[in-house]
């Protein structure tokens, strides 16, 4: 009992800790030797005590930051009442959250998940069921043959939508994929932003297209106007769902309620987790009237999904976004982030490009992304990197100015430390050439 004791800082020992995990944990994490313990506002703690900067924010999921008082009290709250009474009862939040999300969405009818990955293979089926329902009923406008054929999905080159059967099948990289083949049979990928290739492969037998606004896993790729529209054309025309996964740049991340608010039309389906329960686990995907009715009582369903103390979290997150107009804060403080990257940028030319909107940045480099990722953690500062050369920030919507500013120095201070110990090994490795190339790899841009 000794070696478990609980310590003064609230939990095992961190060297108890990742010895439990090395000896239980499947292995599916690469993790760096640090045990986070607590957190407030955009900082955490590790369990000597040390503070980080946190930039990354569970991955878009602490949107409110660590201990939000409000969310604190809310679930707190909620937690002496009810934690779960089940869907086969109703509870005082899922209607008041449903509606406020029909509100921000433009859309009109919610189901609730446990998960993004679960919100994505919800939407899956729920374009499926609407197909076969119109082929049953040979309303579709073509013979019941022809439209029995209408299960083709397609999604977008360099996509990521989790990691069940049905999203990861729609998932691109092969990474994903391939270690479980075969998956769900039906998915087709569209080149990213190529509006020919859209139109090569929409056809009658395709019953939804999943397109990511903004790619997040993928880069922090955001999708053309001229994409989207072309899309929701075709799925009008085919009588196909346009879904949008929102589950990371989604509810607020760019300074806007949905980021495909900035493209026009609305889809008819929008998948969102993430943030949405402030750390509880909890997502959603939001349909309009068409598609929603091809849902009936019995055909899908969940057993965690919308209990009432996720819902009351999630309703309090939405409530702060509007009450504490964090919109403005997130377009505020990510164009102060962006220019000053930028600025960067003309100092490191290893940075190739910085794409996103609001607080959903990618740094684009031209060389290895996990040396700066490790010199970040060092320094208290943290980010991750995604496709191996993309620095991915996802800062709570709450950070200051002056967290920018704290930020945008530690960063300059790790692409220089960084850069700095590369060139050095590089100089290693080419210490027989007379010519050896700086680190600062400008041809290749």
């Amino acid at each position: 009992m000794a070696k478990n004791k609980i310590t003064a800082k609230g939990g095992l020992s961190a060297s108890r800790v990742r010895a439990d995990e090395a000896l239980h944990l499947m292995n599916t994490y690469k993790r760096p030797p640090i045990v986070f313990t607590r957190g407030r506002g955009c900082r955490v703690y590790d369990s000597t005590g040390r503070e980080y900067l946190d930039f990354l924010s569970g991955i878009a999921v602490n949107a409110l930051g660590h201990a939000h008082p409000r969310l604190v009290r809310t679930i707190r709250r909620e937690a002496g009442r009810a934690i779960h009474t089940s869907n086969l009862f109703h509870n005082p939040f899922q209607g008041a959250l449903a509606k406020k999300l029909a509100k921000w969405s433009g859309l009109d009818r919610v189901f609730f998940t446990n998960s993004g990955t679960e919100a994505i293979d919800g939407a899956l089926k729920l374009a499926r069921a609407y197909a076969n329902a119109k082929a049953s009923s040979g309303g579709s406008g073509n013979s019941s043959a022809t439209s029995a054929k209408k299960t083709r999905i397609l999604a977008l080159e360099n996509s990521f939508h989790g990691r069940t059967f049905g999203a990861v099948s729609i998932t691109y990289p092969a990474k994903y994929r391939e270690p479980f083949a075969p998956l769900v049979p039906g998915a087709e990928f569209v080149k990213f932003n190529d509006v020919a290739d859209l139109e090569r492969k929409f056809d009658e037998s395709v019953c939804a297209i999943v397109v990511e606004t903004i790619q997040g896993e993928g880069g922090i790729f955001p999708v053309s106007g001229e994409f989207w529209q072309r899309a929701r054309e075709l799925a009008t025309q085919h009588n196909a769902a346009l879904i949008a996964d929102e589950i990371q740049c989604g509810l607020g991340r760019t300074g806007r309620y949905f980021a495909y608010q900035a493209l026009g039309p609305l889809p008819d389906v929008v998948a969102v987790a993430k943030p949405l329960a402030g750390g509880l686990p909890l997502g959603a995907f939001v349909a309009n009237e068409k598609f929603a009715a091809a849902f009936s009582p019995g055909m899908h369903g969940t057993t965690f999904g919308g209990g009432p103390l996720v819902c009351a979290a999630a309703l309090e997150f939405l409530t702060v976004v509007e009450e504490d107009n964090l919109l403005a804060n997130i377009r505020e403080r990510g164009a102060e982030l962006r220019a000053g990257i930028e600025k960067l940028a003309d100092k490191f030319d290893f940075i190739r490009e910085v794409r996103g909107e609001g607080l959903m940045l990618g740094v684009d480099l031209s060389v290895d992304g996990a040396p700066f990722i490790a010199e970040a953690l060092k320094s208290g500062l943290i980010m991750n990197c995604t496709h191996e050369h993309i620095l991915r920030l996802l800062p709570a919507f709450i950070i200051k100015r002056r967290d920018v500013v704290e930020f945008l120095a530690k960063f300059e201070a790790v692409l220089a430390r960084t850069a700095k110990s590369l060139e050095k090994s590089r100089s290693k490795t080419q210490n027989t050439e007379t010519h050896a190339q700086p680190m600062t790899v400008a041809a290749a841009r």
